[in-house]
């Protein structure tokens, strides 16, 4: 009762707290240069420097591997510990800040959908140039997944060979309470720049220990978000999903039985609103956590990457594809 009275109240003041204070967004700027691809950074038009990190194989790659990390992590973090895995196979693997995490731009700030979408893109253009002819893929983890979906819906003609999206950040307003929806309404208005703490307790986002001490002890991972930073990848969210609907690019998805950031529901949901695609994959890890690509059980994860890159309609060396077939199956009885 007291919930529905709270709801039915913050209700009546939504539209005056609308009228008042809005989410920070720091967007792009005005384009004052041509993009550029330095040893540190990728340079954008606006002259914003997205520090990145490349991990190269010896010679020339068989394929490229352009990382988006998640949300409240960056390019280093995210993915050096699969890195090796990869150029061993002959992958490059690049993975940049992406704006308002770890060193990149306004660090903290939300830089907006559109901003983030059209930075992964003049990305994937500048390692066209860099390694002409060589195919180039986009792996997003969690947040990374939702900007790399928004993206394939509104740059279809990028040079992209294939998707891959580990644990997709569609946990949008869609898998949220009415009650949670106002709630973040009202404070993304009220106290845009308060922070909280981003620890979930009784549970971790990877069963590797070395792996959540380094994030934890990392001065470039964020641990307290503000409110309208939320707020922002939220939003993210909802567009991914809806992106979804257009999505028939080749691609692989990843999702493990231990998510506990992502729950089966949204991921189903996900899955449920793409278009049908004999070039789509589902792989679903029963030991596997969110950060399936630090997990201790990682090798199977990167090993059917490696597989699907080589040979994408055959089946995965770890038989994650059937165990996604049988999981879906038995959701929908």
């Amino acid at each position: 009762m007291k919930r529905r009275h709270l709801l039915r109240t913050a209700a009546g003041w939504l539209p005056l707290l609308l009228a008042g204070c809005v989410p920070v967004v720091m967007p792009s700027g005005p384009e004052i240069r041509a993009p550029a691809l330095s040893t540190q950074s990728f340079t954008m038009s606006d002259g914003g420097n997205l520090p990145y990190f490349a991990w190269l194989p010896d010679g020339q790659p068989r394929a490229v591997i352009l990382g988006l990390h998640g949300f409240g992590d960056y390019s280093f973090n995210a993915f050096d510990i699969p890195a090796p895995a990869f150029t061993g196979q002959g992958v490059a693997l690049y993975a940049y800040d992406q704006r308002g995490f770890g060193a990149g731009p306004h660090r903290g700030l939300w830089p907006g959908v559109p901003t983030l979408v059209a930075d992964c893109a003049t990305v994937i253009g500048l390692l066209a140039r860099k390694h002409p002819g060589v195919p180039i893929f986009v792996l997003g983890e969690s947040m990374g997944a939702a900007v790399a979906l928004v993206l394939a819906a509104t740059h279809p003609a990028l040079p992209v060979a294939g998707y891959i999206l580990s644990a997709p950040g569609v946990r949008g307003r869609a898998s949220m309470s009415q009650f949670s929806q106002t709630t973040l309404e009202i404070a993304s208005r009220l106290i845009p720049a308060v922070g909280f703490s981003g620890a979930a307790p009784g549970f971790s986002p990877s069963d590797n220990e070395d792996a959540m001490r380094r994030w934890s002890r990392d001065p470039l991972t964020a641990k307290e978000f503000r409110v309208d930073l939320v707020y922002g990848v939220v939003d993210l969210m909802d567009q991914a999903l809806d992106a979804a609907t257009r999505f028939d690019r080749r691609a692989l998805i990843l999702y493990g039985a231990q998510d506990r950031i992502v729950p089966p529901d949204p991921l189903r949901r996900l899955l449920a609103t793409m278009p049908a695609s004999a070039d789509r994959r589902v792989a679903y890890y029963r030991q596997g956590h969110h950060l399936l690509l630090r997990d201790r059980g990682r090798a199977l994860v990167i090993g059917d990457i490696l597989a699907w890159l080589a040979l994408p309609q055959a089946p995965l060396p770890s038989g994650a594809d059937h165990a996604a077939e049988e999981w879906l199956a038995t959701a929908t009885r």
